[in-house]
């Protein structure tokens, strides 16, 4: 793998199959190459909840987790060629209502069940990002109104729920319910730029 148009300026490998991450680092200016799970990784298994694990933990040990992953991946493929070395970025959003950790939905019934229980409610977005070790955790809270049942139901046969931390993205429908949103938005969508240019400045990015 070679990436010549990478070479005039920093860029960094993103971790991640978020394209609400790639559009958050392209706002930021960011060149980014994709370094993507192997088919036999089992990346999913890298987000399994531990008994009694408080939703901040939960996120940066996953984060991490994901980071470290994606090290090995790219040393497997610079050993058969190209894949140079360069900085990594991996991020990760998960929902907490309370201490209750809600993650991506298993299915529409999975995820109207997680919207029933954010209505009326307020409810924490945390986002961790890590690049090359260093990690950086972002946290939001996000008060919704009462949703009736059919807009539960409409919202998720619209499938935007699916794939979601929580069953929802901000950036789509669900913000028309969001009431007040106190933190960081591009932290809650899957990126907060705050702290990735933090941990991206000393590595020579200017912003």
């Amino acid at each position: 793998m070679t990436l010549p148009a990478f070479t005039a300026s920093p860029w960094l490998y993103l971790a991640s199959q978020s394209p609400r991450r790639r559009q958050l680092l392209d706002q930021l200016g960011v060149r980014h190459e994709l370094l993507l799970p192997d088919p036999d990784e089992d990346a999913e298994s890298l987000e399994a909840e531990r008994p009694g694990e408080c939703p901040e933990d939960y996120v940066q040990r996953v984060t991490m987790a994901k980071w470290e992953a994606a090290v090995a991946r790219r040393a497997r493929r610079a050993a058969q060629g190209g894949w140079p070395e360069a900085p990594i970025l991996c991020a990760d959003t998960t929902v907490a209502l309370g201490d209750e950790i809600l993650g991506k939905p298993a299915d529409g019934p999975h995820a109207a069940e997680m919207l029933a229980k954010l209505s009326g409610q307020s409810h924490k977005v945390l986002t961790a990002v890590v690049v090359n070790g260093q990690l950086r955790l972002s946290v939001s809270h996000v008060q919704w109104r009462v949703l009736s049942p059919d807009e539960i139901a409409r919202y998720v046969a619209s499938g935007e729920p699916m794939g979601k931390a929580g069953a929802y993205a901000i950036q789509g429908r669900s913000g028309a319910w969001t009431q007040h949103l106190d933190g960081s938005y591009s932290g809650i969508m899957g990126l907060p730029l705050f702290e990735t240019a933090e941990l991206l400045k000393p590595l020579g990015w200017r912003f």
